[in-house]
Order: C-alpha cells, then sequence, then structure tokens
C-alpha cells in the first residue's frame, strides 16, 4: 500500500492537541484521511459504522489514555469485542502526556497496542511510526 493512502484515526479530547497532532501527521506527507474523534464511544461507533469498508477504517490508530465518557482503556477493552469483525487489521498506538510507569507498563500486556507515545509527539515520530506501517 501507499504510504500516502494510510488512514488514521486520532482518539483524544483535547481540542488543541487534535489541531496540533493532525497538522503535525499531515506535514509527514505520509498520511491520507485524518480523522479525529473526542472519545472512546465516539471512536468506537465510527468504526462499527465503516466495519466492512477496507478502504475506510483506519490502518492506525493514535489513542488517548484519559479522556471523559469512554477512555483509551475502556476503548481497547470495546475494539476487543469488534476487531474479528473489522475487515482489516488496525494497529493502535497509545498517546498520552501520562509518564506513569503502570500506565507504560499496563500496555505492553495488551497485545492491541503496538507502543506507547509521550506527548507531545513531534514530527520525525509520526513518519517514523507510519513508516513502519510501511515495511
Amino acid at each position: 500500500m501507499n504510504p500516502s493512502q494510510y488512514n488514521i484515526l486520532l482518539v483524544d479530547d483535547d481540542q488543541v492537541y487534535q489541531f496540533a497532532a493532525r497538522k503535525t501527521i499531515e506535514a509527514t506527507g505520509l498520511a491520507g484521511e485524518v480523522k479525529v474523534c473526542n472519545h472512546g464511544r465516539d471512536a468506537i461507533e465510527h468504526l462499527t459504522t465503516l466495519m466492512q469498508s477496507t478502504t475506510a477504517l483506519p490502518d492506525i490508530i493514535f489513542l488517548d489514555i484519559n479522556m471523559p465518557v469512554m477512555d483509551g482503556w475502556q476503548f481497547l477493552d470495546s475494539f476487543r469485542n469488534i476487531e474479528d469483525m473489522l475487515s482489516k487489521k488496525i494497529t493502535i498506538y497509545l498517546v498520552s502526556s501520562s509518564v506513569d510507569k503502570n500506565d507504560m507498563s499496563r500496555s505492553k500486556q495488551i497485545s492491541l497496542v503496538k507502543d506507547y507515545l509521550i506527548k507531545p509527539v513531534y514530527k520525525d515520530m509520526f513518519s517514523q511510526v507510519l513508516q513502519t506501517l510501511h515495511n
């Protein structure tokens, strides 16, 4: 797949971070559509509507941990319930300002999570993550 065709889902409740992260991801030149959801439930509903659409589903999710309505951990629990019904595998990165070792350790215990990124995430890190999808 051409890296410029990668769909990205950013799940974060901070509108300032949403704007900055979207612009930074787009600046890598490696992203196609960047969709934003404000919390985990919004993201689960979004994924459910696209379940069978391989081209519309995201290739990667950048998921915040601390959000209202449904946090990142709750999202991962719900995602497990729909993962097998999705028409393609989606790579998930936790992205958080938390440097709590418990959060980092917990993320390593969850097979759905590729890695834990600490905010702020800069262009070179987004580029590196997106380039690993291509390999």
